[in-house]
């Protein structure tokens, strides 16, 4: 059994989490005698009329206190006789769920609470989902409050039933259902002579015995690189932590996603074991000035192995193609790919909707990602699988995820380091949705990009010119297909060889199938961007006009053509003058509630926050517009 026991409070909002945990120190005094004073001074201004009020122990924000509700993850340490313990108390209010789900990251067990005199609610729900999606498979329910249902056997039954029900939806190891009452104490460190019937553990005395230690299980060796350390010329390790197996001094092992192998020709681990016998050699350590120096002997941290859960630095026999976000392995279920499967929750205030692009992180390795598709939402009550084109905050969904380069990952089941990832904007870089790979998806990982004898080199080279992708945006008659027109005829007068992507021209064949949701729209861009990218590689100058609103959309854009061939215009026309030139009147159906998410009126527009060139057609002329972009064209590229 693991002597130490990592575990989280969650469940609704003011089930008594915090109270629950402040009276469990409280009773088995593992708190210093300073701050049982300060307990007890607090408490006579507090909620309880004065008597103790033990959530003040872990409610240390100012706005917890006056509002009497957790709302950032509060982490105690506390020892027993029998066992030490790292307790996330988690906030239960739906406007902080991130926050629980970052508590149910880290732990091995929930003890997941019920109010006696409520049941389990929808909240309560959501909570034993997350923590089972987070890998928790050790449960205690603690049905709180049983002093307000005047701990009534028959309703704690109830209310034991329904959370049976509840968990045989889930993968789990163990269950336990506790009768509390956090304020009184019952059933938290004592036995309760209030609820005779109850003949089970206590709480903190099923904690201090219950096993989570994982089941055995042979398992083969990861090692996600984090660094690679090159103090000279002589020495050059990967450092990271070992996230499942064994590794030993001549083990071949395999980097992905390069597939190169080599022999492990040295470990160095900080954590090695006392009794662990090594020859006194030569290593490299960091001395005070942060410069490497040669250290000998108490210095050496030389093992002829390492295991789960050490820091360690590896050296090979042979250099190979290996830096931060490869992946070391050996024996293990590990695969390369781009597509995959995942369980995720939702964190954003905005909506998710198909085709929105992120920052995806795993393990080590971080690579530009996209939602492909929602497959379902999971409805926290039922586990129903309900179909839906956009998902809302604190939602919980099944979705397929495409990321811009291979990478190395594994089922969440197989490898909780290697199959766990979170998803932050690429604007913002907040934390929009955090997840876990279900499954892999097959096709595209067996596809090559095919490189052709005759290149884009040779391409532009024959048509003497720089093939670059002009990106016209802004607003709905803002000016963008005038101008791209006008663009193209003086490029084309210059001997140029271009190509113009209208939006509407475009609407009515490739993307003909699309409609103008905010998901159709993404999509849109990124087909026009693919087909851009193809003409750029046919050598061809190409001009875009589409209103393309969000900068998300745009960088996605940018990324498929190439920085080194992606030009942004903003057409900054006002929208008052864009309203004027409506020869169609959508923007007054747009005003009438006929046309929804029209942009400007009905559907943001974000601005670019650093475009190539600026132009406003209100107050200059077209052929003015065009001499502005052809020098900046010109400033940037050379003759285009």
């Amino acid at each position: 059994m693991d002597n130490l026991l990592k575990f989280i409070t969650c469940g609704s909002v003011d089930d008594g989490k915090s109270t629950l945990i402040g009276h469990m120190l409280y009773d088995a005094k593992l708190i210093f005698a300073d701050q049982e004073r300060a307990l007890e001074l607090e408490s006579k201004v507090g909620s309880r009329g004065g008597e103790i009020d033990y959530s003040l122990l872990l409610d240390g924000l100012m706005a917890e206190r006056e509002q009497g509700i957790t709302i950032d993850v509060a982490y105690r340490y506390f020892t027993t006789e029998k066992r030490s313990f790292i307790v996330a108390d988690a906030p239960g209010h739906e406007e902080y769920t991130r926050n629980m789900a970052v508590g149910a990251s880290f732990a091995s067990l929930a003890v997941i609470l019920v109010d006696a005199s409520q049941g389990v609610l929808v909240q309560t729900r959501r909570h034993a989902r997350i923590c089972s999606m987070m890998g928790i498979r050790h449960f205690v329910f603690a049905v709180n409050k049983m002093d307000l249902v005047h701990f009534e056997r028959d309703v704690f039954n109830r209310i034991k039933k329904t959370i049976k029900v509840l968990m045989a939806e889930f993968n789990y190891e163990s269950l336990m259902i506790i009768p509390v009452s956090a304020t009184e104490g019952d059933n938290i460190t004592k036995k309760s002579d209030r609820m005779p019937w109850y003949k089970d553990d206590t709480l903190l005395a099923y904690l201090e015995r219950v096993d989570v230690s994982p089941k055995e299980e042979t398992r083969g060796f990861t090692m996600p690189v984090e660094r690679v350390c090159r103090p000279d010329r002589t020495f050059r390790g990967f450092e990271g932590q070992i996230t499942s197996g064994t590794v030993h001094v001549g083990d071949l092992v395999t980097s992905l996603p390069s597939m190169e192998q080599a022999h492990v020709k040295e470990i160095l681990d900080a954590e090695k074991p006392s009794d662990c016998e090594i020859p006194q050699q030569s290593i490299y350590t960091m001395d005070s000035n942060h410069a490497y120096a040669e250290r000998i002997g108490a210095w050496d941290f030389h093992v002829p192995e390492s295991s789960q859960g050490h820091a360690v630095t590896i050296t090979l026999d042979r250099e190979i193609d290996t830096s931060r976000g490869c992946v070391l392995e050996m024996d293990s279920s590990l695969e390369v790919g781009s597509l995959f499967v995942i369980h995720l929750l939702w964190m954003d205030d905005h909506s998710l909707v198909a085709g929105r692009n992120f920052w995806l992180k795993i393990g080590t390795q971080q690579v530009p990602a996209t939602v492909m598709k929602i497959r379902c939402r999971i409805d926290v009550n039922s586990g129903a699988e309900v179909h839906t084109d956009e998902l809302f905050k604190n939602e919980i969904a099944v979705c397929e995820i495409s990321t811009g380069s291979r990478i190395v990952f594994d089922r969440f089941e197989n490898n909780r380091e290697m199959g766990s990832l979170i998803l932050t904007d690429r604007v913002s870089n907040m934390t929009s949705a955090c997840g876990t790979i279900i499954d892999t998806l097959e096709r595209g990982n067996n596809l090559t990009w095919q490189n052709t004898d005759i290149t884009r080199n040779l391409r532009e080279s024959q048509k003497t010119q720089k093939a670059i992708t002009v990106w016209m945006t802004g607003l709905s008659g803002s000016g963008k297909s005038t101008l791209s027109n006008a663009l193209e005829k003086r490029l084309f007068a210059l001997d140029r060889h271009t190509m113009l992507l209208d939006g509407d021209n475009v609407r009515m064949g490739l993307c003909r199938d699309l409609s103008f949701s905010e998901a159709d729209r993404i999509e849109n861009i990124r087909r026009i961007a693919n087909v851009a990218k193809l003409m750029n590689d046919a050598g061809l100058i190409v001009m875009t006009a589409f209103i393309s609103p969000f900068r998300q959309d745009r960088q996605r854009a940018k990324e498929i053509i190439g920085d080194e061939s992606f030009f942004e215009v903003y057409v900054a026309t006002p929208l008052e003058e864009c309203e004027k030139r409506d020869v169609k009147g959508l923007y007054q159906k747009a005003r009438d509630g006929k046309i929804r998410a029209f942009t400007g009126i009905s559907s943001p527009y974000e601005a670019p926050l650093d475009p190539d060139v600026t132009i406003d057609t209100s107050k200059q002329t077209i052929e003015e517009s065009v001499d502005l972009i052809l020098k900046a064209i010109e400033k940037k590229f050379g003759e285009a």
